[in-house]
């Protein structure tokens, strides 16, 4: 069910109902100047705050638009049914010992079923929730302090936890905030959803997530696409990397898709950017405000310190963002500005022989300006407000935005250490329209994450992701052989072989393929482990004796004709995560699983384009195009391996459970792929 939030958190008339709480909300409300209706609703008191009191939400005016409820957990269902009836616009639940509390309170998840039921078609937020805080009408369902004031549009911050909401608020960096939200327990209304109706607000320009736990897939996607229509970015910072991956397989695939990696690119696929950071998730947030995502990761920086231009060049490093060249119509005026002492590149060291002087600051700002980058930074960091006089640095601040506003180029300045950017000063910048940094790796995080989001926009929308329920029925494990002629069907190449039952019969099967062959030991997961595979039999004796050697451990036996010697191992698998559903991971592959942690995963349904992006990403790829004069690998036919893949995976979505095809050997260029091995776990 979508239900409008609109009355709940934009609202004309707020009740409140409790006790301390209450009445600071009250409080709140008054000092961010809400001109709205409040009604305190009380069962003994006559007034709180010069206002009126109410006995019961029958008693009310009119149904309230929004309401907090901060009460008890039982009390709180009651109000929360009779605010439903009334036709009220939505409703806080403060009270906690719900969903949250099931390990101490045995009837928490009991009383979360039951306030959901009572709330009806009437939005609610919680419980075990803080509120949220509106200043764009200085309405705020909120019984704390805060540190914010009230403004003409922001970014809106959402997460689960309350008291990073109260962190947040309390930021001195120059972020226009315009909503904090918090969901808590989000029983019926989710993260996503409030996101959606932040973002349905004319005033706020893009949205920050800090999330715990996926609410709604389907709520994240349609997030996701409303986002893209309205070019507002949203930008999340995803808790739980050190989470192990939540299913229990017998597979190398889940070692390599554990849920952090499922998430990123889940967010990827769905144009949302990631930081790892609160700090970097706030910088972001900032340059989005300003500006939309930027076209691509070509960034400038300038800054009086060879010392700040190393940095600032290290910290590039292991970002995607690119200190591009300077073109060479940008060099004539940056040296007749800055002087022959001055060595141009990017980053550039401009000295000091320029500091202080307007003119030649603007001018050689604007050289940097007109080289088409997607983001141009000035490092700079202020000194002491209380000791020190800061003149020759707001000079440099005007010589900034004279060059931004002179080119029409996205501008920055970032103060190395974020307490060296006064906020004073970075309210200054922001509102001429230069992104105020408080650190250099925040800096380059805002601007990777704006060029990516930048880049998902440009491409066509996703598809919705592949929603197939698993049906029911105890998981079973097909034979290798099975396996291969079901995704042979598929398109997959796999080699010749045949089953056998007795070392005999496996040594007549290799005299029929022909030698050199591998035999290996079907019912049998980790074959190299278990000894349960032999390579290069190249006589009947050897495959006898192999066979004798595994059929403690072995079913039956598999001969195949041996593959020749590749240019790299492949591992393509598919899992099915609890978020995302079915997924595919492609990687390294044969032994170098674990030892090289090269992996990329692939949301389904996948394209020719996303399939080659996750190739380009991995390691290997050095390998695949010819390391050290080494032959090229067949990427093309390992593109095609990949994509009849994951045609098998989407037509069997509702049985299979895990595939580990490792390794598919991808031969020299032109010469195709060979699926070595695989592993196929499915419902009846």
């Amino acid at each position: 069910m979508t239900r409008t939030l609109d009355r709940l958190i934009r609202p004309k008339s707020i009740a409140v109902f409790g006790g301390k709480e209450a009445r600071r909300v009250i409080e709140q409300c008054d000092k961010m100047g809400f001109t709205g209706d409040i009604w305190p609703v009380h069962p003994r008191e006559d007034e709180i705050l010069g206002r009126r009191c109410y006995r019961s939400v029958a008693e009310l005016p009119r149904a309230p638009d929004a309401s907090f409820v901060g009460v008890n957990r039982q009390l709180t269902i009651e109000i929360i049914r009779d605010l439903s009836a009334r036709g009220a616009g939505g409703a806080i639940c403060y009270a906690s010992g719900f969903r949250e509390a099931v390990s101490e309170l045995a009837d928490g998840n009991d009383l979360q079923e039951a306030l959901v039921t009572a709330a009806g078609s009437m939005p609610i937020v919680g419980p075990n929730c803080y509120g949220f805080i509106n200043a764009l009408d200085g309405a705020l369902l909120w019984p704390d302090q805060h540190g914010m004031q009230r403004v003409d549009k922001g970014v809106a911050v959402l997460t689960q936890s309350s008291n990073i909401a109260c962190n947040i608020s309390m930021q001195m960096r120059g972020l226009p905030l315009a909503y904090i939200m918090t969901a808590g327990n989000q029983a019926q209304t989710g993260l996503s959803e409030l996101a959606i109706a932040a973002l349905e607000d004319p005033r706020v320009t893009a949205v920050g997530l800090h999330i715990e736990g996926f609410d709604s897939i389907e709520a994240l996607q349609r997030l996701a696409a409303r986002a893209r229509e309205l070019k507002k970015p949203v930008v999340t910072l995803k808790v739980g990397k050190s989470e192990a991956a939540q299913l229990a397989t017998v597979s190398h695939t889940a070692s390599l898709a554990g849920n952090d990696a499922v998430s990123s690119a889940l967010l990827e696929r769905l144009g949302i950017g990631r930081v790892d950071t609160l700090p970097e998730l706030l910088e972001t947030l900032k340059l989005l405000h300003l500006h939309p995502p930027l076209k691509n990761y070509d960034v400038s920086s300038m800054s009086c310190s060879g010392g700040e231009a190393s940095l600032m060049a290290d910290a590039g490093v292991k970002r995607k963002t690119v200190f591009r060249a300077l073109k060479d119509e940008q060099r004539r005026p940056l040296r007749e500005s800055l002087g022959e002492m001055v060595t141009i590149a990017n980053p550039l060291d401009y000295h000091t022989f320029v500091w202080g002087n307007l003119e030649k600051q603007t001018t050689a700002f604007t050289a940097m300006m007109k080289g088409e980058y997607a983001l141009n930074l000035v490092v700079l960091d202020f000194p002491r407000q209380d000791r020190c006089d800061a003149a020759d640095w707001n000079t440099t601040c005007d010589a900034v935005i004279a060059a931004s506003k002179a080119t029409g180029a996205v501008a920055g300045i970032v103060a190395s250490l974020g307490e060296n950017m006064p906020e004073e000063t970075a309210l200054s910048l922001m509102a001429s329209g230069v992104a105020a940094f408080s650190g250099i790796d925040e800096a380059l995080a805002a601007a990777e994450i704006s060029a990516g989001i930048g880049t998902a926009w440009v491409q066509p929308a996703p598809e919705p992701l592949l929603s197939v329920a698993s049906e029911d029925g105890d998981i079973l494990t097909i034979s290798e052989s099975d396996a291969k002629a079901e995704l042979a069907r598929f398109g997959l190449v796999v080699p010749m072989g045949k089953t056998a039952t007795t070392a005999a019969e496996a040594a007549d099967a290799a005299e029929m393929l022909g030698f050199p062959v591998v035999l290996k030991g079907l019912g049998v997961a980790h074959k190299t482990e278990a000894g349960a595979v032999k390579l290069n039999l190249a006589d009947r004796q050897s495959v006898l004796q192999a066979a004798e050697a595994m059929k403690s451990v072995a079913s039956g036996y598999l001969v195949e004709k041996m593959i020749a010697k590749p240019v790299a191992e492949i591992i393509v698998g598919a899992l099915r995560d609890p978020v995302a559903g079915l997924v595919l991971t492609i990687g390294a592959g044969g032994i170098l699983v674990e030892l090289l942690d090269d992996s990329a995963i692939l949301t389904l349904p996948t394209t020719p384009g996303a399939i080659a992006g996750a190739i380009s990403a991995l390691k290997i790829k050095k390998m695949l195009d010819g390391y050290r004069g080494g032959p090229k690998a067949d990427i093309e036919a390992l593109k095609a391996a990949v994509a009849a893949v994951a045609s098998y995976v989407a037509a069997n979505a509702s049985k299979l459970e895990e595939l580990d095809i490792n390794p598919i050997m991808v031969l020299p260029e032109g010469s195709g792929t060979v699926a070595a091995d695989a592993l196929i776990r499915r419902r009846k």
